[in-house]
């Protein structure tokens, strides 16, 4: 089913919309697309649409808040082993291709406080990131049920963009000042860009993308958090509240759960994915944060790899009745993982159907409900 702005909105803020929503984050692995696709299945199938999932139908606001290079990536050699290149940010990287799907940076712009000051103008404000025009059609989709978000850059990402992780976290300790001015850059140019865009089209989400956690917890702890990003997430997140955002969400991988009552004091209303082999328990997290945050996501994608039986364990716990009447998305917490039968996905999402109240069919579609 496809959800318009206001009733997604709604859901998200625990509103009883008189339904729940069941969707798919982010799609099935590529490897996995190919073994599907080696056992005949039905190519609806492979891209989802079939299973008719519930999705909201989004467009990213044309309004660039990250960082502005000038580097044209170059690619150095490319072998059916490893691809070497150059990338945007001017960093060597490496993609192996039988282990990854994400090169690896192999250096980084930033070491010194003087390299960020060389590069700190890749942040600067100006009145090109802003596509007027583009936001004028943006406006015409929002007001026809249209979901729109701006994203900025992470708090924790950009900086490990621009460091490396290792390097960021002693940065917090040994050059907070650094780190200090970096969260400021990016802030001054996010609320600029914000209020350039929200003067056109109303913005209802806010999105930050992080990744700053394992199944051994977040690289930053509750200090952190405190010092560094509530004062940038904060500020945005009050700009972008003036132009019309009720949602604020962030993408996380890993055990987040130590830190989300920080995150929530910075303004965090809504987060994905939730996966419980990283330690994030969905069902006791809703008993306690109540209705502070939205979760999307939680439900253990490696389940499906065992089976009925194990999906049938897995949704029985995680579809708990407190978790309904909104502020819950279900879903599996990443991507479908290779090894997964696609009658194994079918009884998943039956299943799954049955147990949220939902008919069993529905208009075909789907969309990626990763933000």
């Amino acid at each position: 089913m496809i959800w318009d702005r206001e009733r997604y909105i709604a859901h998200c803020l625990f509103e009883d919309t008189g339904r729940e929503m069941f969707c798919e984050l982010f799609g099935p692995l590529h490897v996995l697309e190919q073994e599907w696709r080696a056992a005949g299945v039905p190519e609806d199938e492979i891209n989802l649409t079939a299973f008719g999932w519930d999705y909201v139908r989004r467009c990213e606001l044309a309004g660039g808040t990250g960082p502005i290079t000038g580097i044209t990536p170059v690619l150095l050699s490319d072998t059916s082993e490893k691809t070497l290149a150059i990338d945007g940010r001017g960093r060597h990287t490496e993609l192996i291709k039988s282990t990854a799907t994400i090169p690896l940076p192999l250096d980084f712009p930033v070491e010194t406080p003087d390299d960020w000051l060389k590069i700190r103008h890749w942040y600067a404000f100006d009145e090109r990131r802003v596509n007027r025009e583009a936001l004028a059609e943006q406006r015409k989709r929002w007001e026809k049920g249209v979901l729109t978000q701006i994203s900025i850059p992470g708090a924790f990402d950009e900086p490990r963009e621009l460091m490396g992780e290792a390097a960021l976290c002693i940065a917090c300790y040994e050059e907070p000042e650094m780190l200090t001015d970096m969260l400021e850059a990016f802030a001054d140019t996010a609320v600029r860009v914000i209020e350039r865009v929200g003067e056109i089209c109303p913005i209802d989400c806010l999105f930050v993308h992080e990744d700053m956690a394992g199944k051994s917890g977040p690289l930053f702890g509750p200090a952190q958090i405190n010092e560094f990003f509530k004062p940038y997430y904060s500020r945005v997140w009050e700009a972008a509240q003036a132009y019309g955002a009720k949602l604020f969400s962030q993408d996380s991988d890993g055990d987040i759960s130590p830190i989300l009552g920080e995150l929530i004091g910075c303004g965090l209303n809504c987060i994905h994915p939730m996966e419980p082999v990283g330690g994030n328990d969905i069902v006791e997290l809703r008993k306690k944060y109540g209705k502070k945050i939205c979760f999307k996501g939680g439900i253990d994608k490696h389940a499906l790899r065992y089976g009925p039986e194990a999906v049938r364990k897995e949704l029985e716990y995680r579809i708990a009745p407190h978790l309904f009447r909104g502020g819950t998305i279900f879903a599996l917490d990443h991507r479908i993982p290779n090894g997964v039968s696609i009658e194994t996905y079918r009884y998943y999402v039956a299943l799954g159907r049955e147990m949220l109240g939902l008919p069993p069919h529905e208009e075909p579609g789907w969309a990626r409900m990763a933000f």
